[in-house]
């Protein structure tokens, strides 16, 4: 079993960036692939992006590509999602996620491992 615990969100103006930060314990997190999903009021949980096993290769949604990066620090067992230049839109719970493939899914269904979710807020 691996426990997830995101922190770092919050309230912040459009435009401004903030950096989530994804805490693993149980099991050494260098097994498993990590993604970042988030869900807004009223719309299904979405994929915004992963990191592969070795950390060499990260995906992401069109509407956060080039805006947001996803890390990985396996000696802290930790996951990260830096947010810049964000918008209103961006608004959403987001869930740090880890799976024992290799590369990360953009399929909810696939991973086996959830944190809690983390708001962000987006003012404009």
């Amino acid at each position: 079993q691996v426990q997830l615990v995101e922190s770092g969100g919050g309230l912040v103006q459009a435009g401004g960036s903030l950096r989530l930060s994804c805490a693993a314990s149980g099991r050494t997190v260098s097994n498993y692939a990590m993604g970042w999903f988030r869900q807004a009021p009223g719309k299904e949980r979405e994929f915004v992006g992963g990191i592969s096993r070795n950390g060499l290769s990260t995906f992401y949604s069109d509407s956060v590509k080039g805006r947001f990066t996803a890390s990985r620090d396996n000696a802290k067992n930790a996951g990260y999602l830096q947010m810049n230049s964000l918008k209103p839109e961006d608004t959403a719970v987001y869930y740090c996620t880890a799976d024992s493939a290799l590369w990360p899914s953009r399929q909810t269904k696939a991973w086996d491992y959830w944190g809690q979710g983390k708001q962000v807020t987006v003012s404009s």
